[in-house]
């Protein structure tokens, strides 16, 4: 089996090459519960990754691993041989375990903001979803929802962030942080330099050119944390 890097070309195997009878973009989508053209997204690569409960109906209906799906680590199954679509997902019951799925909050932009300080009590989030990363840890990881025109047009107001407040940015990294007052804001990093105590000066910079660069020399900047994951629906 040659090395299947991305999501699409992982689910066209488990949809063309490992069963005994291809299956149809159709039935996975009814088997999941979305739109045809979100399998169509997946299938083509608009959509790299797959998160959550998709993740899980579809790793079962298929009758694969699902950490392999969602990330091409280990293998395709836990049998080498392929087995019928019945028996297949009879065995995927016995392949959630090859998977950690950790629920995390879904914060507001103020929720954001005050994330790991002591005004923020960490009881109400806005909601929780699912995601199977981690890091190193999982109590820094929340999620927060795109809003605004700023970070167009690779970011639209509605997607999926995962944030992790552990991690340290680098140059071309992608943030969620904290201007001034306590609501968040979501830019790219960019590092300039360092000042004379050894401090790195950044700037925060909108993707859309119509909104304003933040300089650390000129605003009160605190990084929350860094951006790992990326989720959009797609309409119909």
């Amino acid at each position: 089996m040659k090395d299947l890097k991305t999501l699409a070309e992982r689910l066209r195997y488990a949809m063309e090459v490992l069963p005994p009878k291809k299956i149809k973009g159709v039935d996975l989508a009814r088997a999941v519960g979305v739109k045809p053209p979100s399998v169509s997204d997946w299938l083509s690569g608009k959509s790299k990754t797959m998160e959550g409960e998709n993740l899980l109906k579809a790793s079962k209906f298929l009758g694969v691993n699902p950490n392999w799906l969602a990330s091409g680590i280990g293998a395709p199954t836990t049998s080498k041989d392929v087995q019928d679509s019945s028996n297949e997902q009879a065995e995927a019951n016995v392949l959630f375990t090859d998977i950690n799925l950790i629920k995390i909050p879904v914060l507001d932009y103020v929720q954001a903001g005050l994330f790991q300080e002591v005004a923020y009590d960490g009881v109400v989030p806005k909601s929780y979803t699912y995601t199977d990363y981690s890091g190193i840890d999982k109590h820094s990881v929340f999620s927060v929802i795109v809003k605004g025109e700023s970070m167009l047009p690779d970011f639209k107001e509605g997607d999926m962030l995962i944030v992790d407040a552990s991690l340290q940015p680098k140059p071309g990294s992608y943030v969620i942080a904290q201007n001034g007052s306590h609501e968040a804001t979501f830019k790219k990093y960019r590092g300039l330099s360092f000042d004379e105590y050894g401090r790195e000066i950044f700037e925060l910079v909108p993707l859309n050119s119509d909104f304003p660069t933040l300089s650390s020399q000129t605003h009160e900047i605190r990084i929350i944390g860094v951006v790992v994951r990326h989720m959009r629906d797609f309409k119909y």
